[in-house]
């Protein structure tokens, strides 16, 4: 069974993982960017290539999302997976079901500044940004990457309707709401938050190791993995396609403030676009 991190891209999904990760995967508690891989990115071409679907045929990977993952499934455990695509329902093939998942954590950050972050991690302008998250558009689908994982197209929706869309597991005890915001001013006190909700979604008693909780707070924090990312490089960084050079993941962090970086239109086209949510979240 599937406990879903889901998020749109540039909204702290990774940090999450990183705390997860390093608690429930690590002798220590410390974070590295070898324990992270313990939690798996869907979809991924390599998943679906390995039940034999055809990549070209967009139909017929829609219709083998829940086989792929009840093969997943077979380990008969909880894990942990990270997605980007909205809780769709494509032609009646659905994202998921309750077969396979158990529970979702869904990490949301004010657009204002994903929008600023999604910018810098795609190389491109804030317009086109601000273009992105507004309009539903999906990533990857590229047949020509030599990244397989670019071969397989996530179905983003708009940043609304991502985010609106997994509030349709919110049945008792099944949907926990993390935002991007409280992470970075109450990191402590959020992670134990998810780590209650994981607890609760397993049905075992909510004991924490607090030597290994303390190890996860301080080896997660933003400068740190900045400077593990400097010296070992991170293997989700994407390429400058102007320079060829690799662009920092970890890039502005509580420092990426939308005040500092948006014009009056973007901000309007922004805030004007999600106005129903933004009040909903207390980010207006």
């Amino acid at each position: 069974m599937f406990i879903w991190l889901a998020s749109y891209p540039k909204s702290g999904n990774t940090l999450v993982r990183a705390l997860l990760a390093s608690y429930f995967f690590s002798k220590d508690g410390n974070f590295d960017f070898e324990v992270i891989k313990n939690i798996k990115q869907f979809p991924t071409s390599e998943l679906f290539e390995k039940i034999g679907v055809d990549l070209k045929n967009e139909k017929e990977v829609l219709k083998n999302y829940i086989k792929v993952q009840e093969n997943i499934n077979q380990k008969n455990s909880v894990q942990f997976l990270k997605t980007h695509s909205y809780l769709f329902n494509i032609d009646n093939n659905p994202f998921t079901d309750l077969n396979n998942t158990l529970g979702a954590i869904y990490i949301i950050r004010d657009p204002r500044n994903v929008v600023t972050s999604y910018a810098h991690h795609f190389s491109m302008s804030v317009d086109d940004a601000a273009h992105q998250l507004v309009n539903s558009i999906n990533m990857g689908g590229d047949l020509t990457s030599e990244k397989p994982s670019d071969r397989t197209k996530v179905y983003l929706g708009s940043w609304g309707s991502n985010f609106n869309s997994w509030k349709s597991l919110k049945t008792p005890g099944k949907y926990l709401l993390i935002k991007y915001e409280d992470l970075i001013s109450n990191k402590k006190e959020t992670f134990l938050n998810i780590l209650e909700f994981v607890h609760k979604l397993q049905k075992v008693k909510f004991l924490v190791d607090n030597t290994k909780l303390e190890n996860v707070i301080t080896s997660t924090n933003f400068e740190m993995m900045q400077n593990l990312e400097k010296e070992k490089g991170f293997i989700e960084s994407k390429i400058d396609k102007k320079t060829g050079k690799k662009i920092p993941f970890f890039n502005l962090g509580e420092n990426n403030k939308w005040e500092n970086f948006l014009n009056t239109e973007i901000i309007k086209k922004i805030e004007n676009a999600f106005k129903k949510e933004m009040l909903e979240l207390g980010y207006l």
